[in-house]
């Protein structure tokens, strides 16, 4: 199996962020007086990779929308601050080393469900920047992450290339994006086929990608 370009998921593939997100969130409820509406870093499993007002259907079932839509993105702008402040301590192990290994070979790119301003968080947070040659995520292009993985790939000029992500979500998006899928299987979830399989990020060297 061999790919010119790599595309990468974030959350649970390149990092778990999920306990800093949810301290985030919880410092602007707070702030609101919604302590009742609190997050938990277990709630966020199966909620990572979906888009925002998807997550906000669940976290926040009680507030009526549109108002639950205002509620979560000031909560990502909540955790954003957090974490810029946070020395973000969450990468999985090996995660730069092998990108510094890939990048010899490969074009290394993000595409993520995120909003704006994630991914450049996430590389400069592990050390990653310069090592990407672009990214894209929701909250630049509004549609569903396949959608935006052709919209990279128009972009880049990429005509080969592999999506590595741990979701069923992820899989699917490389479906739609008509390229092969690379599973982290020690991420957030579990798709339905894969083309190769992982149990640890420096796994990916083994794969003569």
């Amino acid at each position: 199996m061999h790919a010119e370009s790599l595309i990468f998921d974030i959350d649970g593939t390149l990092w778990d962020s999920r306990e800093l997100v949810a301290r985030g969130y919880n410092r602007q409820l707070h702030q609101e007086g919604l302590d009742h509406l609190q997050v938990s870093a277990e709630q966020f499993l199966p909620l990572f990779g979906k888009v925002a007002e998807d997550i906000a259907d669940v976290l926040f079932p009680s507030i009526p929308a549109p108002e639950r839509y205002r509620l979560m993105f000031r909560c990502m702008d909540a955790e954003e601050v957090y974490m810029k402040n946070d020395p973000c301590d969450v990468g999985y192990p090996g995660v730069k080393e092998t990108l510094e290994a890939l990048s010899k070979k490969h074009r290394l790119f993000i595409v993520s469900n995120s909003q704006k301003g994630y991914p450049e968080l996430c590389m400069e947070k592990l050390g990653l920047t310069g090592l990407f040659q672009g990214h894209l995520c929701y909250g630049d292009t509004g549609t569903e992450k396949g959608l935006t993985i052709r919209t990279l790939m128009d972009k880049h000029h990429i005509t080969d290339a592999l999506y590595i992500g741990d979701t069923l979500a992820d899989q699917q998006a490389a479906d739609l994006a008509g390229i092969g899928f690379v599973w982290c299987s020690y991420g957030f979830g579990k798709p339905e086929h894969f083309d190769a399989k992982i149990d640890s990020f420096p796994q990916l060297l083994e794969l003569e990608l």
